[in-house]
């Protein structure tokens, strides 16, 4: 009898040990997938790595992570080139999806809502960050997903943005807005001119190709009325070495016009930042992704996050030079530019 204990017993610290062992030694899998390798990407993605390791999910230890990206040549997207990417969108979704990871992630909107059917269709749970406008991704709303999946969102109250604007710059009351067909510039132009009479705006927009220099439309604008211009969440401002905005940044100056950013990201010539930063963005994308991992919680019962209170910060160096001086209740409100 005591011998069948010892055997019993035996098998029973035995099977603890390996069931512990196999717990410690699991090795999540992560798929990563965004179009472009645009610098507020890389911010996010870098705080995403960051906060799982800071919740015990380490890579090269109990973490693999496999980060497509589909290289788009922004400058020349036309409308085959476009199609393109969504062929190859939808590819690198049927391969996620084959691959059967722990969890795939999407950076953007284009990744997402093009991605994300195969990918969940497949059980595999997803979480998506960097989306300006939930819905335009397939969301049900701004804070509910849908089955199999979450995310964050860029989004913000653009007439909460607005009222800010209007606060640092009074005299302000007709506001240009140069964007290109990015989806995320786009959302936010519509609700820029949605929300802009309400505040006591007149918002002047055009929408230009990826390849075209900013500055005819800059002064078009302005001989329009335009005395101060927002850049949206756009790409555009980005490339070639931010050539957009270094060329508005210039016309800023001339025409002692402030330029407001609404993308908290390094824009030359932005006197005044407005919104949600985008490390913030995969802090909150990987906590997500720890409730989904480690505790199998299911993605559809986790709310989209955003953040909630807006960051504004102020740029001293540009300000100046235009020989603008913003009120006191700005200032206390704000954060300097690194």
């Amino acid at each position: 009898m005591k011998r069948s204990l010892k055997i019993g017993t035996c098998a029973f610290i035995f099977l603890f040990a390996a069931l512990t062992g196999f717990a410690q030694d699991r090795v999540y899998k992560v798929e990563v997938l965004q179009v472009a390798a645009v610098a507020p990407f890389q911010l996010t993605y870098d705080s995403f790595v960051e906060e799982l390791a800071n919740n015990g999910l380490v890579q090269g230890k109990n973490l693999v992570i496999n980060r497509a990206i589909i290289d788009f040549d922004l400058e020349k997207a036309g409308l085959w080139k476009k199609i393109g990417v969504l062929m190859r969108i939808k590819s690198e979704a049927s391969r996620i999806a084959d691959a059967k990871p722990d969890l795939a992630v999407t950076i953007g909107t284009p990744a997402t809502k093009y991605a994300k059917d195969a990918i969940i269709s497949a059980g595999v749970p997803l979480v998506f960050t960097n989306v300006a406008i939930p819905e335009t991704a397939g969301c049900k709303s701004l804070t509910e997903a849908g089955p199999g999946f979450t995310g964050t969102t860029l989004y913000m109250n653009i007439r909460d943005a607005l009222r800010i604007v209007k606060l640092a710059f009074p005299s302000v009351t007709t506001i240009g807005i140069v964007h290109s067909d990015d989806d995320n510039a786009i959302a936010h132009t519509e609700l820029t001119k949605k929300e802009g009479p309400a505040v006591g705006y007149t918002v002047l927009a055009k929408e230009v190709a990826k390849n075209d220099s900013i500055k005819p439309t800059v002064y078009e604008l302005i001989d329009k009325g335009a005395q101060a211009f927002i850049v949206p969440l756009d790409t555009y401002y980005g490339m070639r070495d931010n050539e957009p905005a270094r060329e508005i940044a210039a016309i800023s100056l001339e025409k002692k016009i402030p330029i407001i950013s609404f993308m908290h990201f390094k824009c030359p010539g932005a006197a005044l930042y407005i919104g949600s930063e985008f490390t913030t963005m995969g802090v909150m994308a990987a906590q997500q992704s720890v409730k989904i991992l480690k505790e199998g919680v299911s993605p559809d019962s986790l709310p989209i996050l955003r953040q909630e209170d807006l960051t504004i910060m102020v740029d001293t160096s540009v300000l100046d030079p235009l020989g603008i001086k913003l009120p006191m209740e700005i200032l206390q409100l704000s954060k300097a530019v690194e």
